[in-house]
């Protein structure tokens, strides 16, 4: 019963969003990945090798659902409130939340807390940013450099760069933002998880 208990006090942590970061695990320098075979469900599972730790990298498989499929959806949940540990549209989100049932609707399984897409998939620059890709950010606490929030690309490579999230800020809401001065601070990174956003479309006029 204890056990049960304590589980489920660390997987309420661990979903924490858009408060300051505690001290998470931080993977050391110098990490080796190494392919696996394994498949787990939607996922393509990596171990990443160091000489202390062992990480997991894992790979999303979004079927056929493409990115602006997936981000016209999130748009629709716009003033949905924040609500913390939540994933139902009835009561509320909180940022990894939010993700997850955007991701879930599309059958697509992601990791349920924030910190979980630290290692998951390709890691792009910010200027390559397109719609459906996923930003990190640190917690409130941005002299933690773990991550602690997070959102979904709405603009496309070239435009300002903004991104819709759940946030406990402000809006209290699923709602957009840009990437402004203070989440710059915040900002960890860009991961691609659609590959169709990797597909270069010619100019239909090109020769």
């Amino acid at each position: 019963m204890k056990s049960m208990i304590l589980n489920a006090l660390i997987l309420l942590l661990l979903s924490s969003c858009d408060i300051p970061s505690g001290n998470h695990y931080t993977p050391p320098p110098e990490i080796r990945v190494v392919p696996s075979s394994d498949i787990t469900q939607n996922k393509t599972v990596e171990i990443i090798e160091s000489n202390t730790d062992t990480i997991v990298s894992e790979t999303i498989n979004t079927n056929r659902t493409r990115a602006d499929e997936l981000v016209g959806f999130a748009e629709t949940l716009q003033g949905i409130p924040y609500k913390y540990g939540s994933t139902d549209p009835r009561i509320g989100f909180d940022c990894s939340g939010f993700i997850s049932y955007v991701f879930n609707h599309f059958g697509i399984s992601v990791p349920r807390s924030s910190i979980g897409f630290t290692h998951i998939e390709k890691e792009i620059k910010l200027r390559e940013a397109k719609r459906g890709d996923i930003i990190l950010f640190t917690g409130t606490d941005s002299t933690k450099r773990t991550v602690g929030h997070m959102g979904i690309i709405t603009s496309d490579k070239g435009q300002s760069h903004e991104f819709i999230h759940s946030t406990s800020g402000k809006a209290f809401s699923v709602t957009k933002t840009p990437l402004n001065k203070y989440y710059q601070g915040r900002f960890v990174k860009v991961i691609r998880i659609f590959k169709d956003n990797e597909i270069l479309v010619k100019n239909s006029g090109s020769k």
